[in-house]
Order: structure tokens, then C-alpha cells, then sequence
């Protein structure tokens, strides 16, 4: 590290800074304009928890969706600004190489996306979990209990489907139960109860008002009772589970999740996929959103800064948009979620790369 990689990187921090606390704030006070009136109106909330379990985990998820943004902005500002007062020219001069000057430009995207990396996987969940149990309880209209699954369904496998109407985690008790088994796409038993219980001394189900139907070439046979113990392969802990949000999971958490939902034969999950996948893609981006916004910003412009940076922002917003693009699009089933979320990266970072070897000529 020279002088002039310090003073690079310096700039390159604390504009990246100073363009991240330009953001927040305002994110702030229009959140805070929205949502005002709800706080006035909760008489046992208080300044102290509306700041700690709201604003403070809503500063933190905020910071982390703006930083791509942030760190783009800051780049073009910055980098604009060196080659406006020639200051590029100095260093091409000294025979400095466009790969020798990016080196500084890399170790802020790497300290940027190390501290992105920290957050995506492990921060931003754990606060979002805390922000999200704040909503539903000040700000959101609820119906029902956060205890309370409902409309929910479980594919234990390839031919067993479970699904309970209303299912209550702290009674250990639902209603409108049924599980259906299948031989290849024929429905092969029924099995429905009016309502269930979990036993966890014994780990099993009573089921009240239960009937089954099992279905023959010939003829169907049907029994029923009032009351049945039994066993399933599942227990109240997966209705918990699969009730949870991706986004409240840390990492470990949300693949220990996708692990045993797999096990479960759950087809689909494509949307937890993308939770996860992105959740390393954004932060590598750092590396390719430096590389843009220096590969455009490098030579000196007759519209100054404003033209670099309109150009650069154009480029930001079409990037979030193949990004929410492709985060949909790697949510249906049957899609290939790993390719889909770094698609984006891909195609801008062969676009990084043009310019890269373009700004070396």
C-alpha cells in the first residue's frame, strides 16, 4: 500500500459512507411520516421501544439493501471527481497502469463485501425477525394469533399429502385435518378428521371425528370413529417451521431448513434457494458495481460529474431490475435458482469486464 492507495481508498470509504448516511435518513423520515399516526394510537408503546425494536433493526436492514446502491454512487462521485481535477492524469503520467490504480478501488469492495457478507447470512435475519414481531404487533391488523398456522399443506413424500385449515402451536391442537396417500396419480386412501392433537408425552395424534376411505379397483371401503391414536411422520414442529420466513432464518438455519424439507419431499423451494444464493451474490457484486462505475467515471467528461452520474444510476436501477427479475423467475419450480440469482452478476460482469479492457487501451 503507497500513498496513493491510501488516498484512494480513504475516498473511497468515506464517501461510501457519507452517501449511505444521505439514505438512511431519508428512508427514516418517510417510513416515519407513513407510520406516525399508527404509533400515536398504540397507548402502551413507548419512544424508547419503537426505537430499539423498530428503527434500530429497520436503520440496519436498510443499510444493508442500500449499500450496492451506495457503494455504485460512491464510486462515480468520487472517481468523477479525480478525473474532473486531472488527478488521473497525474497518476497515468507516473506510468501508473488502470490494473495497478483499480488495486485500491478492489480492497474497498473487499472490506465492503466482507462486512455485507456478515450481515446478509447472519445480521440482517436475526434483526429482521425483530422488526417483523414489532409489525404484527404495533402496526399490522392480525386476525389471528402468531401461534395460530393456517391453511396449511406438507408433502412427506412423493405420494403423501398432509393439509390442516387452522392448526394452534401453543394448544397443540387444529381442525379440518387430512392426509391423502397416492399410487402414482390415483388417490390410493383419505384419511380426515374434524379435529386433531398432538400428545407429546406419548408423540402421537389423536384424531376426533376421524374417517378414512381407501379406494379399490372394485369398491371403496370406509371407516370411521369418534376417536384414533396415531402416528405420522411428522410433528407440530414442522408446521412451526415451514411457518417461519426466509428472511428471518440466519443461514445456517434456513439450510437446516431446506435440508429437512427436502427429506419431507417438499418439491418446491425455490424461493428459499434464491434467499440463500443471493444472499452471497449481492455482496460479490461490490467487486463488479466498483469495476462499472470506475470503468465510467475514469475520463474526464465535458458534462462533468452529473453525466457520469446519471449514466451510472441508469445502470444501477437496470441491475436491480434483472435482479428482481431473475429472483422471481428462479422462484418457480422447476428453475435452476442458483443460475437464475447470479445471471445479474454474470451479465454485468461481463459488461465490467468490457470496460475494463476498454479503459486499458
Amino acid at each position: 500500500m503507497k500513498i496513493l492507495d491510501w488516498y484512494i481508498l480513504k475516498r473511497y470509504l468515506t464517501t461510501f459512507l457519507f452517501t449511505l448516511l444521505i439514505l438512511i435518513p431519508i428512508a427514516v423520515a418517510i417510513d416515519i411520516a407513513e407510520k406516525v399516526d399508527k404509533f400515536l394510537r398504540e397507548e402502551n408503546l413507548t419512544l424508547f421501544e419503537i426505537v430499539n425494536d423498530y428503527y434500530k433493526n429497520f436503520i440496519i436492514y436498510y443499510a444493508n439493501t442500500f449499500m450496492p446502491l451506495a457503494l455504485f454512487i460512491a464510486v462515480i462521485l468520487f472517481t468523477s471527481k479525480l478525473a474532473s481535477n486531472t488527478e488521473i492524469v497525474a497518476i497515468n503520467s507516473s506510468q501508473v497502469s488502470f490494473t495497478r490504480f483499480l488495486y485500491p478501488y478492489f480492497i474497498g469492495a473487499t472490506i465492503v463485501c466482507a462486512i455485507a457478507l456478515s450481515m446478509n447470512h447472519f445480521f440482517v435475519p436475526s434483526s429482521s425477525k425483530t422488526r417483523k414481531a414489532f409489525e404484527k404487533k404495533y402496526l399490522k391488523k392480525k386476525k389471528y394469533s402468531d401461534t395460530t398456522i393456517r391453511e396449511f399443506s406438507l408433502q412427506l413424500n412423493d405420494s403423501t399429502y398432509v393439509y390442516v385449515q387452522n392448526f394452534d402451536l401453543n394448544r397443540n391442537s387444529g381442525y379440518n385435518f387430512s392426509i391423502d396417500l397416492y399410487d402414482g396419480i390415483k388417490l390410493k386412501s383419505k384419511l380426515t378428521a374434524d379435529n386433531i392433537n398432538w400428545k407429546k408425552k406419548d408423540s402421537t395424534f389423536q384424531l376426533h371425528n376421524w374417517k378414512e376411505r381407501k379406494i379399490f379397483k372394485e369398491r371403496d371401503s370406509i371407516f370411521s370413529g369418534r376417536s384414533l391414536d396415531t402416528t405420522f411422520t411428522f410433528t407440530p414442529e414442522d408446521f412451526n417451521y415451514k411457518n417461519i420466513m426466509a428472511q428471518e432464518m440466519n443461514s445456517p438455519e434456513l439450510v437446516k431448513f431446506i435440508e429437512v424439507s427436502r427429506k419431507r419431499g417438499i418439491k418446491n423451494l425455490n424461493a428459499y434457494l434464491v434467499e440463500l444464493y443471493k444472499r452471497t451474490s449481492l455482496p460479490i457484486a461490490s467487486y463488479i458495481l466498483t469495476l462499472i462505475a470506475v470503468g465510467l467515471a475514469h475520463r474526464k467528461s465535458r458534462g462533468g460529474i452529473g453525466v457520469n452520474l446519471a449514466i451510472g444510476i441508469s445502470v444501477m436501477f437496470i441491475y436491480v431490475f434483472f435482479l428482481k427479475v431473475a429472483e422471481v423467475l428462479g422462484a418457480v419450480a422447476g428453475a435452476n435458482a442458483l443460475l437464475n440469482v447470479w445471471v445479474p452478476n454474470i451479465v454485468f460482469g461481463l459488461y465490467a469486464i468490457y470496460l475494463y479492457f476498454n479503459a486499458r487501451r
